[in-house]
């Protein structure tokens, strides 16, 4: 059995003495995990960095094998950002991301075709930061765990009626009003307005958005596996708060 795809580089991992198991994110065959062989030489370890697009090969006596990637290199990305430590932590973060969350073989295209945008942008250090959070808040819904913004689920009041949405309920992870949600402000976490397109977000916005989506991404989908959020995400929310807040 075989089939060929784009896909994005997630994650590469040594097996024995010279070769690797390389996670790629393709848009039809969603994570696939495959054997390259030489991925430690010098030749392949460039092709196999997180984050670069390739046009990969598998091939596998099963659907369900391990199998082997012929892979070639279409987007250099994680070279092209080597000069930008923020977006470099930022692209880890994501490919770190997905390696973790992302089920086995599951095709996932919008996700995918999102993944590219968020990536492209990351020249752009101040546009990508937004763009993430809610690239995050996609990956929550594309593997079943999208949040409910438009709405109070306590009150029923929607976002079209004026609802005025503040919070969102750590539980339901669904929105709450104002009036819903003040007698128990501690309880819940905050709504930056900008996820539901009310105005410009401010740096205080982005960083609450990134604790909106951490706490779903934890609760919902890595602690179950007895898993946690990558270390490169913890990282880049500190450099970001090192940049936008001295």
């Amino acid at each position: 059995m075989q089939f060929t795809d784009e896909g994005i580089v997630l994650s590469a991992q040594p097996h024995g003495e010279n070769h690797a198991v390389v996670n790629i994110f393709t848009p039809s065959a969603g994570r696939v995990a495959a054997l390259v062989h030489g991925g430690q030489g010098k030749t392949r370890q460039p092709v196999i960095q997180p984050g670069n697009t390739v046009s990969a090969t598998w091939k596998g006596r099963t659907e369900d094998s391990l199998g082997h990637f012929s892979l070639e290199l279409v987007e250099p990305r994680a070279a092209t950002l080597m000069q930008d430590s923020l977006a470099l932590t930022g692209l880890t973060a994501a490919t770190s991301l997905l390696s973790l969350c992302l089920p086995e073989r599951q095709s996932l295209p919008q996700l995918y075709d999102a993944t590219k945008v968020l990536f492209e942008l990351m020249e752009d250090s101040d546009v990508w930061p937004v763009i993430m959070v809610k690239w995050e808040l996609g990956l929550l819904s594309a593997v079943g765990y999208g949040l409910i913004l438009d709405r109070c689920v306590a009150s029923g009041a929607t976002l079209e009626d004026g609802a005025d949405l503040t919070f969102v309920s750590p539980r339901s992870g669904g929105a709450v009003t104002y009036e819903a949600g003040m007698p128990y402000k501690d309880r819940l976490l905050p709504l930056p307005p900008f996820l539901i397109a009310r105005g410009e977000p401010q740096v205080g916005d982005m960083l609450a958005g990134f604790a909106l989506t951490g706490h779903f991404l934890e609760e919902r989908i890595l602690f179950p596996a007895d898993r946690q959020l990558p270390d490169a995400r913890q990282r880049l929310l500190t450099r970001l708060q090192q940049k936008y807040r001295g």
